[in-house]
């Protein structure tokens, strides 16, 4: 796990209501069969607040994953403002055609809050460069989070540029449907590193005048990497 302090703070019990759980709600749906965990990704039908919750049953290759009444599972989603989990267990399994399984009512929901504007490590090709086409060059974004992004070029942005223009393709759920974002931002560090075939001069970026739509998108990327790969988490 590589999520510092700076990102998160201690789980604490929270209420069911503060997950502010909505009809549609994408959440990590983690089942215990092996050693070690196995998630998946599902999304919230509804519920029945102290008596059940229907949950889509998550797919794999095209099938719903197997599921036994009884079996143990760990859910988790994020609210908003906080990472939640809670444990439950498979009570009825409805199959074809519309696929989703009632599960017990947490007893428990465990909260963990976060601090600031999580930055998720990426490796995404992109161009940067003035307002208008000249001068844009390429360079490849190491790190991206709703606020910034982190990009390496082999060759100098421009110094002269107040506002540079940062373009870049995103996959969008749920389909991975590619979103072109190309947003205004401003220089806040720079640094020059060493590399096998010369230099390279690294970015600190702050995102000036995202798109709405896009902060979401970016805001999603950060959430499911927290859920799914807390390695990605810089």
């Amino acid at each position: 796990m590589h999520v510092g302090q700076a990102h998160e703070l201690k789980p604490e019990d929270i209420d069911f209501e503060t997950m502010n759980l909505q009809v549609g709600t994408r959440l990590q749906f983690i089942t215990h069969r092996r050693i070690k965990p196995v998630q998946h990704f599902s999304c919230l039908i509804g519920y029945l607040k102290d008596e059940y919750i229907i949950l889509k049953i998550p797919m794999e290759n095209g099938a719903p994953i197997a599921l036994a009444e009884g079996e143990r599972l760990t859910i988790r989603v994020f609210s908003g403002i906080k990472v939640c989990s809670f444990a439950c267990t498979v009570e009825r399994i409805f199959m074809r055609p519309l696929f989703y399984v009632h599960v017990s009512f947490p007893r428990s929901v465990q909260g963990t809050s976060l601090r600031t504007a999580m930055r998720v490590k990426v490796d995404l090709p992109a161009r940067i460069g003035g307002e208008g086409h000249d001068g844009q060059q390429d360079c490849t974004i190491v790190n991206l989070s709703v606020s910034g992004a982190l990009i390496e070029s082999k060759s100098r942005l421009p110094q002269d540029e107040e506002a540079l223009m940062l373009a870049f393709a995103l996959k969008a759920p749920p389909d991975n449907q590619e979103v072109r974002v190309a947003t205004k931002t401003a220089i806040r560090n720079v640094n020059v590193v060493q590399a096998g075939d010369g230099e390279v001069y690294t970015y600190g970026l702050q995102f000036t005048a995202l798109d709405p739509v896009h902060y979401t998108l970016l805001q999603n990327m950060t959430y499911e990497a927290l859920l799914a790969d807390r390695q990605k988490i810089v």
